[in-house]
């Protein structure tokens, strides 16, 4: 039995916590006690935690003085080896999260120098990845991000592509973005496109992630209380687009004049390709009589004799070419 007093809670050498969720633990250890001893080794003064990080934060919480353990010599094993026993028993009773995970490969291909090949043949499989060094690089880069991307990162799901984008940019730019993204409603493939842009706007223009979010066109969107997450994140999407490609918004402002000048019928609509890219243009209409069928067709056989008509094929015939 080991007095915690004398345990040194700060030295996190063998510790790859992050946001652990306390309470199945604590409800346990209120209700039948510890069940496993954790694993300490002497250290100058007092113990060093090799196993247990959890279990003895919530052994003081619950005001225990003193905790049952398994006390190695100091110079009984090399660190290296007590990383991996901390490793396993952690594997063997809860696994990791994503960012423990990141934290955990970091320590070992960087601090207690573990062979990155060996590495990623005999852990990967344990964690559930494919062995391969991008997929090692991509935990290794999210493991050197700030605290508070990570905590994103696990709130949200973020995939490992994702992770990568986040990656590639600098502390300052990622710190803009969690508040930027905190009032959208991003799934994955919307924080891609919008990683997407920001990277491609920002390589283009030579300008800072923090220059492009901030604005007035982006903010104005941002402080409109009455939008949901979702209407936010839309607008928002079309002005990077606009800043991502100014041409195609000139188009688009050039089509919707001309669009509009043709005082269509009610219930007709004219629609162009995707980006321009397509051929032709394309009119639907919706009807509910036979005479509203009759009266849309009537108004549109006029629009063929209409110059802002004819001006949109041939442009659209230039496009192509």
């Amino acid at each position: 039995m080991v007095p915690l007093k004398q345990i040194d809670l700060l030295d996190e050498t063998f510790s790859v916590n992050f946001m652990p969720d306390l309470q199945r633990l604590r409800s346990s250890i209120e209700e039948i006690g510890l069940i496993q001893p954790v694993l300490l080794r002497e250290k100058q003064g007092g113990y060093q935690i090799v196993c247990g990080f959890r279990r003895i934060c919530v052994m003081k919480e619950l005001g225990n003085p003193e905790i049952e353990s398994r006390v190695l010599e100091k110079n009984e094993m090399d660190d290296l080896r007590l990383f991996s026993i901390s490793l396993y028993e952690n594997l063997t009773s809860r696994g990791f999260n994503t960012v423990e995970k990141a934290i955990a490969l970091e320590k070992l291909v960087h601090r207690f120098q573990a062979d990155p090949l060996a590495v990623t043949k005999n852990l990967f499989p344990l964690f559930s990845l494919e062995s391969n060094e991008k997929i090692l690089n991509t935990y290794l880069s999210l493991a050197r991000m700030e605290d508070e991307v990570k905590r994103y990162v696990l709130r949200e799901e973020v995939s490992r592509s994702n992770i990568r984008k986040l990656a590639a940019l600098s502390p300052d730019d990622r710190k803009d973005l969690l508040s930027f993204f905190s009032s959208l409603k991003l799934g994955e493939n919307r924080l891609r496109e919008m990683l997407t842009l920001l990277e491609e706007i920002s390589r283009r223009d030579r300008c800072t992630i923090r220059e492009i979010v901030h604005q007035p066109e982006i903010q104005a969107i941002l402080f409109q209380k009455k939008l949901t997450p979702s209407q936010r994140t839309e607008r928002v999407k079309k002005v990077l687009m606009d800043f991502r490609y100014p041409r195609m918004r000139q188009m688009e402002e050039r089509f919707e004049k001309k669009r509009r000048d043709l005082n269509l019928p009610p219930g007709a609509s004219l629609l162009h390709p995707p980006f321009f890219e397509g051929k032709g243009l394309r009119i639907e209409f919706q009807f509910e009589t036979l005479e509203e069928y009759r009266s849309i067709l009537s108004s549109l056989s006029q629009i063929a004799n209409k110059k802002e008509f004819q001006e949109m094929i041939k442009e659209g015939k230039e496009q192509r070419a």
